[in-house]
């Protein structure tokens, strides 16, 4: 198939890195194409590990594209193997088996590491993060013998397994340091009812307060709070969060600030590396300041556009609208955009404690719409979002008709957002 010489190699057999594989060949790349990946197993997705733990292996581990992808599209698999380091001077990337590859490009989707508090007994056998496949074997052993559960930190990937291990009979406390889990990403109102699928269902909720020190001797069996309790455990799944894995990055003298800063072609302040996935901080118009969007839609798109233009394609930019979906005792909650302090909050008048659909606006336009199985409604709104007109209807009346609003904005033309400066990497 290859009719070059040239060399790409991706780093990370991440979303982001199996779609810029992909891309390439899809934008006639005739050269070859390395995936370089840590983990010995074929690229896997990622949500399922947190939605599906108590089903068989097959439903938490389920292959990006299956493996004959990969050779029908000429694309190199280099698993088990870790890149210690980039070498831009001699276009080189060194291999820890003791090879180095020469690469014409290379991309960076390297994702983001969970991070953990820094509180006495951290480190016990059964304390979990969950980050890859190894994480999600480890635990759904665990769950299957049983709780009580402690889960700390009350994000999405947090409640997707307090879900999962309450679903699974077990007792299971929520700890979150915030007045309510998912405050931040869904406004008081919204969260709130997330929250109440958790609380109806027996999952305890322990906010505002923070852990002190996880307990036991030869494996965990307590957490410790601020307040003085101890709640006991069979096991602990900490969501408190991630870190970009920049590592090789700032190795190589790549620009980074909160993870590998590029411009909305995925390029860094280095011209032979790009970036894409959870490790980049991006501009987007969608996005008050550049910043990092830590979901498996956004990685695809960055990763698309990463291998568009390593292929040479040169009007390719990333500025997808940011989306998330979450599964939590059989509900779906989904989101478009991103809302920023001072956006007003609107709830659909229809709205009960397990369906809702609810609106962020700025100066009468919709900056994002999030939605408990709604998703037609969502999706209707998706281009009111996208292209910034003006709402002037009352979108808290079921009455008001979407696709009518939808319908009159095709007209608007949409304003130029403001965005900070992209990275120069001529």
């Amino acid at each position: 198939m290859r009719g070059s010489t040239e060399h790409h190699v991706i780093v990370g057999g991440s979303a982001a890195g199996v779609a810029a594989a992909l891309a390439l060949r899809d934008h006639g790349f005739a050269g070859k194409v390395t995936v370089v990946d840590a983990g010995a197993e074929l690229p896997y997705e990622r949500p399922p590990l947190s939605k599906a733990l108590t089903g068989t292996e097959s439903r938490f581990v389920v292959p990006i594209v299956p493996t004959e992808v990969y050779a029908e599209r000429d694309v190199g698999l280099l698993l088990g193997t870790r890149v210690l380091a980039l070498e831009p001077p001699r276009r080189l990337v060194v291999l820890d088996d003791g090879r180095a590859l020469r690469a014409d490009r290379v991309l960076l989707a390297t994702g983001a590491t969970a991070l953990l508090p820094e509180v006495p007994g951290v480190r016990l056998p059964g304390v979990l993060t969950l980050r890859d496949v190894h994480d999600a074997r480890e635990l759904a052993g665990r769950l299957g013998r049983g709780g009580p559960v402690v889960v700390v930190g009350g994000g999405f990937i947090g409640l997707e397994v307090a879900a999962v291990a309450r679903q699974a009979g077990a007792e299971v406390t929520v700890v979150e340091q915030a007045t309510r889990p998912l405050e931040r990403p869904l406004g008081p109102d919204l969260a709130g009812r997330v929250t109440g699928l958790h609380t109806r269902r027996g999952v305890r909720i322990r906010a505002g307060v923070s852990v002190l020190e996880f307990t036991g001797s030869g494996e965990v069996d307590g957490v410790r709070l601020t307040t003085g309790e101890v709640l006991p455990a069979a096991t602990v799944v900490v969501g408190v969060g991630v870190r970009p894995d920049t590592g090789l990055a700032e190795r190589a003298g790549v620009v980074c600030d909160r993870g590998v800063v590029v411009d909305r072609q995925c390029r860094t302040s280095d011209p032979w590396i790009l970036a894409a996935g959870d490790v980049t901080c991006q501009p987007n118009p969608h996005l008050p300041a550049p910043g990092r969007v830590e979901h498996w839609d956004n990685a695809q798109k960055q990763g698309a556009v990463a291998g568009a233009v390593m292929a040479g394609v040169a009007d390719q930019e990333h500025t997808g609208l940011p989306y998330f979906y979450s599964e939590q005792f059989g509900h779906t909650l989904q989101m478009y955009g991103r809302f920023a302090d001072g956006d007003t909050f609107v709830l659909r008048a229809d709205a009960t404690d397990t369906a809702f659909l609810g609106f962020w606006l700025r100066d009468g336009r919709i900056t994002a719409a999030a939605a408990l199985d709604r998703p037609k409604d969502l999706r209707t709104v998706r281009p009111l979002i996208e292209s910034g007109a003006p709402v002037a209807a009352d979108l808290s009346s079921p009455g008001t008709d979407l696709r009518a609003l939808v319908k009159s904005a095709k007209a608007f033309k949409p304003l130029e957002r403001s965005l900070a400066s992209d990275v120069d990497a001529a």
